[in-house]
């Protein structure tokens, strides 16, 4: 494998939604992009994930985590087997069943020795850990692919990247800095619930996975004062950089609990939008626009309030020639190929590690 200029690479992601595995190829050299590949996608079944809701929480060792281990393993080979012909490396995140920085860890379930062995390629895992064992917060880590992102469409003001997956997070980023490390350059964290307790409210609820489209949340009325008792959550006074267990706000699920369904399913919505516009308080200039991306973009719901609470367009990042569904996925091809030369994938800014730090681990199929 060349050790300098652009190479395939394969990235997958299986976030906190539990929805299923995203994969997307993409050429880059761990700074520039340079094209765009086929993306895949392959959702996880009931039973899958069930045995992923089983495994949330728990740490190595302890029941249960194995059978999310190969649930996750499973799924990842299945989807990024159709594509190890194309690829050269394979950047693994794994999925997120606990996150404690500052105090246990971090534990991603899915072993990448397992997976570079079935697929025949060298695959880079562990991304988090060495940014927790570091003082960081180990999330979120798009930000960096965010960076060439925003370089890649050649802008000259900053721009925002806000990501609504089970948890929010978001990325202000200005591409007219030279590294995504350099001072000013990125602010990170992560915003708050997003689509997870509104998944979980509909499963409970409704028997669905999801309140597609936000149609639920549209017939409700959000309850004021669970709204304001939730943005007085000591998570909202911090100064960024951040993140979140996707647990972490456990308490609003319980508020919204003697809710009828619609009321319940706006107030959860209102609070994934009044999460994201306290965290805009944070940016240090105004973003030209924010870029969506992840399932919460569906929600016309969420996105209208969003609108409504924030100074500046938000819009699909469809808008800007992306693929919203396989940003996370991208972004761990990239964060590959920056472990694989050496290069930082977290810093002060997106993760409050002490400084610039590269993260993960790197297998390869002979050991």
């Amino acid at each position: 494998m060349a050790l300098s200029g652009p190479i395939w690479a394969l990235g997958a992601m299986s976030g906190t939604s539990l929805d299923g595995v995203d994969a997307a190829l993409l050429e880059t050299d761990g700074e520039v992009i340079y094209a765009f590949g086929d993306t895949g996608y392959r959702p996880y079944s009931e039973a899958e994930r069930g045995a992923l809701r089983a495994g949330l929480g728990l740490w190595p060792g302890e029941d249960g985590v194995q059978a999310a281990a190969e649930v996750v393993e499973t799924a990842h080979a299945e989807l990024l087997s159709r594509y190890t012909d194309q690829a050269e490396l394979v950047g693994f995140h794994g999925q997120t069943l606990a996150h404690d920085p500052g105090g246990r860890g971090t534990h991603q379930a899915g072993d990448g020795v397992v997976l570079a062995a079935v697929l025949g390629l060298p695959v880079v895992w562990d991304f988090r850990s060495s940014d927790v064992e570091l003082g960081g917060q180990g999330a979120p880590l798009a930000p960096f692919y965010h960076f060439a992102l925003a370089r890649w469409m050649e802008l000259s003001s900053p721009v925002a990247f806000l990501n609504l997956g089970g948890v929010g997070n978001v990325t202000w980023a200005d591409p007219r800095k030279p590294r995504p490390e350099a001072e000013g350059a990125l602010l990170a964290f992560d915003t708050g619930p997003a689509n997870a307790p509104i998944n979980d409210l509909m499963l409970a609820r409704r028997g669905a996975a999801q309140d597609a489209g936000g149609v639920l949340a549209a017939q409700g009325t959000p309850d004021a004062a669970i709204l304001d008792a939730f943005l007085k959550h000591p998570y909202f006074h911090r100064i960024p950089p951040k993140s979140l267990d996707r647990d972490a706000f456990a308490a609003l699920s319980r508020a919204v609990a003697p809710l009828p369904d619609a009321d319940a399913a706006a107030t959860l919505t209102a609070a994934a939008a009044a999460a994201v516009a306290a965290g805009c308080e944070h940016f240090p200039l105004v973003p030209e626009v924010m870029l969506v991306s992840g399932g919460g973009r569906h929600n016309m719901t969420l996105m209208a309030m969003l609108a409504e609470r924030v100074p500046f367009p938000v819009v699909a990042i469809e808008e800007a020639g992306f693929d919203g569904d396989m940003i996370e996925a991208q972004a761990f091809a990239h964060l590959a190929v920056r472990v694989l030369r050496g290069l930082p994938t977290s810093c002060p800014t997106t993760t409050g590690v002490a400084a610039a730090v590269g993260g993960g681990q790197l297998s390869r199929p002979e050991g």
